[in-house]
């Protein structure tokens, strides 16, 4: 008697079944990043209307407009001193709090500020810098504690070059409290033989820090240097609560002016071509990153 044959499911079906419960989160993803990236893409190409093909006319217009260089320059200024602040500022804050039995309230009180969103963070600030004039009363924190002191009140965000670090001080405040909590994670991983051995041997505490501690923490520091620098590339909404841009586009940075071309001017082709070279930025910075975290994997 010949049994008959068992019936196995088809390739065809089941690889159309596979396709079929991913055909949402495919869809979403074009729908929301690819689609997004190939029409910037596009329009970095056209006129203001996205209609007639202008080649690299956006592209030559940037490189030649003051703005963007101001812009260019200014980011320039956040991309030495926030990143490298906020890391160092991270590592001592989180050496020094595991030493003391009230580091751990000392550490949730300076990473609290990570809570708050970026117009949160520049909404607080701006009563802080406030500015009434002389004769008015000052409600502004700084200018208040300067009037204490005799000192004349100053207008902080009008201050060239000053403004800028005014600005720059609120995202140190923000992401030291990153930094912190991932260094004093990482700081676990030290091996204490290695540390009393150095103390024994008469070693201080600054050389232990810097020859011993730096050194483990090196691809740590790293990582966190990466991530500051990627979310100061993108700064655009501390600049748009305190300043925006100003006084005299002395405060803009790339991502106002991607803000101002698209949405105030309607200039679609230039604030495509402008957010294509942040992009660009961006991504030069992340293969320079992997690069030197894969060579220190390799050593």
């Amino acid at each position: 008697i010949r049994r008959p044959p068992r019936s196995t499911p088809k390739p065809s079906s089941a690889a159309s079944d596979v396709y079929k419960r991913q055909a949402p989160a495919f869809l979403v993803l074009f729908v929301f990043v690819l689609y997004p990236v190939f029409e910037t893409v596009r329009l970095g190409f056209y006129d203001k209307f996205g209609r007639e093909f202008i080649g690299w006319d956006n592209y030559v217009w940037a490189l030649n407009d003051p703005n963007f260089r101001r812009s260019i320059i200014n980011n320039l200024g956040w991309l030495l001193i926030v990143p490298t602040l906020s890391t160092f500022f991270g590592l001592v804050i989180a050496n020094l709090t595991d030493r003391i039995w009230w580091g751990s309230i000392a550490k949730s009180i300076i990473f609290m500020p990570m809570a708050i969103s970026f117009v949160g963070a520049g909404v607080i600030w701006k009563f802080i810098y406030d500015y009434r004039g002389p004769g008015d009363q000052q409600i502004g924190l700084l200018n208040a504690i300067m009037v204490s002191l005799g000192i004349e009140p100053q207008a902080w965000l009008t201050i060239p070059i000053w403004n800028n670090l005014f600005l720059m001080a609120i995202m140190i405040w923000i992401q030291t409290g990153l930094a912190l909590v991932i260094f004093s994670a990482a700081l676990r991983g030290i091996p204490k033989e290695t540390l009393e051995a150095a103390r024994i041997d008469g070693a201080s505490e600054f050389r232990i820090f810097w020859s011993i501690i730096i050194p483990f923490l090196e691809q740590t520091i790293l990582v966190i240097w990466t991530i500051i620098t990627i979310l100061v590339l993108k700064v655009f909404d501390i600049i748009y609560v305190l300043t925006s841009g100003g006084p005299g586009k002395s405060t803009t940075v790339l991502g106002w002016s991607i803000y101002i071309n698209t949405f105030k001017k309607l200039d679609f082709g230039t604030g495509s071509a402008l957010a294509m070279i942040l992009g660009l930025l961006t991504l030069f910075i992340a293969i320079v990153f992997y690069a030197f975290l894969d060579r220190g994997e390799k050593q």
